[in-house]
């Protein structure tokens, strides 16, 4: 891979709606696909430096995509963004790889986009992994969450987002333990945010996806931090009573971003899911 500033640049989709995709593609054998969440200066490798390396070395071949408006793939800002048009990108993005099967991984936004994916494709998707996923509460519940309000009070101030601003959104909104918001992460995220334009977080639409959380037909491996101050804990009930074939690890001292603050044991947890 080369490298683009501070991230790598691997390979470029082009759609068939017309949109360029950038993603990282990286060994051989099944297909794990890993679904980056929201957030300012968000990318794939950013996201999952600390995962996907070690599936890599398993034997699996990994995709990495920048959702549309994130990362090095286009940002469009004259449409809107709903689930559909993320899960539509990532699908064609797929289409261009030449993946049939996969394993997705997704947290936050990529949560709610696999679940969007493997129920509109549920030949496609063979297994989900899922880390507090988006899409399980209402609008006004995510509103209560104190790193949601910090979120919004950021971008709503008008004012630019500093090293400083968002090394502290990461440290007290994402995170139990703050030293994981290091000045690498923050500087990887702040050369995103310098090509982002903003129009995918404020036409970002994501529904409640609980009531069709049933009529998911592969094997789905969840995690939840017990200090989330992101998303409702109601979503932890909302994927136990409706999916079918569930394992569900809850983690004590764990924020939003489990795969960072439990490196290891999230990587030995996804290889044994996928191999078991």
């Amino acid at each position: 891979m080369a490298m683009k500033g501070l991230l790598p640049e691997g390979s470029y989709a082009q759609c068939a709606n017309g949109y360029r995709m950038h993603y990282l593609d990286e060994g051989e054998g099944e297909v794990v696909l890993w679904l980056h969440g929201s957030g300012p200066g968000a990318s794939g490798h950013s996201n999952f430096k600390g995962n996907y390396p070690v599936l890599v070395e398993a034997g699996y071949r990994c995709i990495i995509p920048d959702h549309i408006g994130y990362g090095f793939s286009d940002k469009p800002d004259d449409v809107d963004h709903p689930l559909s048009f993320f899960v539509e990108c990532i699908k064609q993005t797929l289409d261009c790889a030449g993946v049939e099967k996969c394993t997705v991984v997704g947290n936050s936004l990529g949560g709610a986009i696999a679940i969007g994916l493997a129920l509109d494709y549920p030949e496609l998707v063979e297994k989900l992994i899922l880390m507090a996923p988006g899409g399980l509460s209402e609008l006004a519940e995510y509103q209560q969450m104190p790193g949601m309000q910090k979120v919004f009070q950021v971008f709503g101030s008008g004012e630019p987002v500093t090293p400083a601003v968002m090394k502290d959104l990461f440290a007290t909104g994402l995170m139990f333990d703050p030293s994981h918001a290091s000045d690498e992460l923050v500087a990887e995220r702040m050369q995103i945010m310098q090509i982002m334009n903003g129009h995918v977080m404020a036409t970002m639409a994501i529904p409640v996806l609980t009531d069709r959380l049933g009529d998911l037909q592969c094997p789905v491996l969840g995690f939840w931090g017990m200090d989330e101050r992101m998303m409702p804990e109601n979503g932890i009930m909302a994927m136990a009573h409706n999916i079918k074939q569930l394992q569900l690890v809850l983690l004590t001292q764990c924020g939003h971003w489990v795969m960072v603050e439990h490196e290891a044991l999230f990587n030995r947890q996804c290889l044994d899911f996928l191999k078991h």
